[in-house]
């Protein structure tokens, strides 16, 4: 993951009110962003909620009905050509020509890319290389492995060495090894300074990868922070203790206030952020009634608890009012 400092730098991406809708559905209902420059972003929400309406607007596919976007420093709505200069796009689908062998596919995107032919030659055996696909390179993409094609879809992006690359679902339908060694290619991206937006239904995905997160639910921000602070937002984290025997546990419980005890499993069950203060103010509470655990473990709220809680939602005026979270 890249550094939590990025914060500080100046954004690759920001937009404000950003809004789209089509005919009577609204798609995206005023959202603001600021991404920074050498991060990861990831925006997560339900299908329909939005996410790839803002992946097109954003890389200049689409227009917006109102707001501001700046990728790159340059004005979505009036400077599209030195946006898309400066970005990569990776889709929820393959672009890759089955018919044409990989090399063939990187070639012809260095042509689209106006290259000079050495320099295009250059830089499709460097990705080729880049991305283990040097001994597939002249075998055509249609007897490529879902894993491979990925791979190759985004070695296509590169071609033009963008700085901010937008991916829209790129591990959707990858086994678990592919998808963890596209994680790998992605992050050795941004260690070279390539910024990265991420949309994705894997939220392993953005936990594993993200600086920052954002829910999008009924094409509103519902959250933002970083994986630990939305965790730490939603109900349900504990810390656990066990005892010795039931004497000790009763003891220890008595001492708490809301708590839930298995005397099965010599085990109690205290309400918690997760946090340091909260941990030490448990041990602090034991240690003054000379009470020692045998064992202690903190238990938090996954991204699969964050996204069930902040999304699903009907929206505002329907049956029941959405829930917003506000997290910076």
């Amino acid at each position: 993951m890249a550094s939590s400092s990025a914060t500080t730098l100046k954004p690759a991406i920001s937009a404000a009110g950003l809004s789209k809708s089509y005919g009577d559905k609204v798609v995206l209902d005023g959202i603001d962003l600021r991404i920074p420059e050498g991060s990861i972003f990831a925006l997560l929400g339900p299908n329909g909620a939005g996410k790839t309406t803002t992946v097109n607007i954003l890389s200049t596919l689409i227009p917006a009905d109102a707001g501001q976007a700046h990728v790159a420093g340059h004005d979505v709505a009036r400077e599209g050509d030195a946006v898309r200069a400066a970005i990569g796009v990776t889709g929820q689908f393959s672009a890759v020509d089955n018919l044409l062998t990989a090399e063939e596919n990187l070639l012809l995107m260095a042509d689209l890319n106006h290259l000079p032919r050495r320099e295009g030659r250059r830089r499709t055996a460097d990705l080729l290389g880049r991305f283990d696909l040097t001994e597939s390179a002249r075998k055509p993409v249609v007897t490529f492995s879902g894993g491979m094609r990925r791979k190759l879809d985004l070695a296509m992006t590169l071609v033009g060495d963008p700085r901010i690359i937008f991916l829209d679902e790129p591990t959707t339908g990858l086994d678990p090894r592919s998808r963890r060694i596209m994680w790998e290619i992605i992050r050795s991206l941004v260690a070279d300074g390539v910024t990265i937006f991420l949309t994705t239904q894997y939220l392993e995905e953005a936990d594993q990868l993200a600086d920052r997160i954002a829910v999008l639910d009924h094409g509103k921000l519902v959250a933002e922070g970083t994986a630990e602070e939305l965790k730490r937002r939603i109900p349900g984290g504990h810390i656990r203790l066990r005892f010795a025997d039931v004497s000790t546990l009763e003891s220890a419980a008595a001492l708490f206030g809301s708590v839930t005890s298995d005397r099965d499993e010599l085990t109690l069950n205290i309400p918690s952020d997760g946090g340091v203060p909260a941990l030490r103010s448990v041990l602090d509470v034991l240690d003054g009634a000379s009470i020692e655990a045998e064992a202690l473990t903190v238990h938090t709220p996954d991204l699969d608890d964050v996204f069930l809680t902040l999304t699903g939602h009907p929206r505002s005026g329907d049956d029941a009012p959405a829930q917003k979270e506000s997290i910076r």
